[in-house]
């Protein structure tokens, strides 16, 4: 019985034990608990724009200019553009700086928004300006 309960400790313990020193080997993380990787890519490659019930108020493709950094998007005809809801596909390990909390005003059409792209590593950052247009 002894025996038993012993190779059950080990078989429970030693893999449990392994985990928690992998974990405190310190990777680095950033001020969110991201990792940060060596990844220096930076870009975003879809972009997505959602109306009060998150379906889609575009019209079309959005372009999108990785060298200008600009995002152009035309919506549908009537949209509420106070109320839309920006989704970015970034390049692996990239995060959005400002983060996108919730609805945002996108009404000023002649002053574009701007989010900046931060690559794996944290050391490139690149502003890209969103204008959107009405059919």
């Amino acid at each position: 019985m002894k025996k038993t309960a012993y190779r059950m400790a080990l078989l429970v313990f030693l893999p449990a034990a392994a985990m928690l020193s992998a974990c405190q080997k310190g990777l680095p993380v950033d001020e969110d608990g991201l990792l940060i990787t060596t990844r220096k890519e930076c870009f975003v490659s879809n972009f997505e724009l959602l109306g009060n019930d998150f379906v889609s108020v575009r019209n079309g493709v959005p372009i999108i200019d990785t060298v200008a950094q600009t995002i152009n998007v035309t919506v549908n005809f009537g949209t509420d553009l106070k109320n839309l809801y920006p989704q970015f596909t970034l390049a692996t390990d990239c995060k959005l700086d400002p983060k996108i909390t919730g609805k945002v005003d996108f009404s000023d059409l002649a002053n574009p928004k701007t989010w900046t792209v931060v690559s794996g590593d944290r050391q490139i950052r690149k502003a890209y300006k969103v204008f959107v247009k009405v059919q």
